[in-house]
């Protein structure tokens, strides 16, 4: 029944969004903004061709899509492996959070550049310290996610458990994770998102490829029209990577809304 309502209202969403282009187009070609501040899209579908036929910068586009992709992924799965054990054992252990959870809370409201130069400075400038910056943004989180999970857990249910004998760690295994596995989803896909928008930070200093790099690069000599590509493909890249998330959630927690 909810998914016939969603399809039910996709069709504004489309429509949402051929109104924005209607407006980009009509706005550029009626000359009611600067093509230097905002290009026609006619210009940039070009520019996004002719990108993908001779690179920008002597890097094809693959090169840069490919290594934005990989820091992301990187850091995304590193971060995804250490925050759920480490943010589910603090919602568990209250010990345990008492010892972790005052160092996320810490550098969690930092800027990322606050303290990216000091990474550089430590690992130096090539992959290490911009797939540590991207870890530390998307571990926060998850942890978080994983946190606020356990304590929403029915007391009833560990109880239940426990009084038929299960040890900790099978309350844990058994009780405590599938739990909160959908929060824990989204907890995931706030982090790409988190990540993603750190990776231009990450690609602003000390580095010579990847979409973000290209981003600000074209910001530098006024090419709107390649500012836009790269933003567009970034868009379209995080909305990829949350559709896949999604469904990934639909397989594992296929429980997920049928309490009721």
């Amino acid at each position: 029944m909810k998914k016939d309502k969603t399809k039910k209202y996709k069709r504004y969403t489309y429509l949402t969004w051929l109104v924005i282009i209607l407006a980009w187009f009509l706005a550029t070609h009626f000359k009611l903004i600067s093509s230097q501040l905002v290009p026609s899209p006619l210009e940039v579908v070009r520019t996004f061709i002719s990108i993908l036929k001779e690179g920008y910068n002597g890097t094809t586009f693959w090169g840069h899509a490919g290594i934005s992709l990989y820091r992301l992924v990187i850091s995304s799965s590193l971060a995804l492996i250490t925050a759920i054990p480490l943010g589910l054992l603090s919602g568990y252990f209250p010990k345990f959070r008492a010892i972790i959870d005052s160092v996320v809370q810490f550098y969690r409201p930092l800027p990322p550049l606050a303290y990216y130069t000091l990474l550089i400075l430590w690992l130096g400038i090539d992959e290490s310290s911009k797939v540590t910056l991207l870890f530390l943004a998307a571990f926060a989180p998850i942890y978080l996610a994983c946190v606020s999970a356990v304590g929403k857990i029915n007391p009833d249910f560990i109880h239940n458990a426990e009084s038929l004998g299960a040890s900790k760690q099978a309350v844990f295994l058994t009780v405590v994770l599938p739990s909160c596995l959908p929060e824990i989803f989204t907890g995931l896909r706030t982090a790409v998102g988190v990540a993603y928008t750190t990776l231009v930070s990450a690609e602003m200093i000390a580095a010579t490829s990847g979409i973000g790099w290209m981003v600000i690069d074209a910001s530098r000599y006024l090419k709107s029209d390649v500012m836009f590509v790269g933003i567009i493909i970034m868009g379209l890249t995080g909305l990829a990577i949350d559709f896949v998330l999604r469904k990934l959630e639909e397989k594992i927690v296929f429980w997920k809304g049928k309490e009721s």
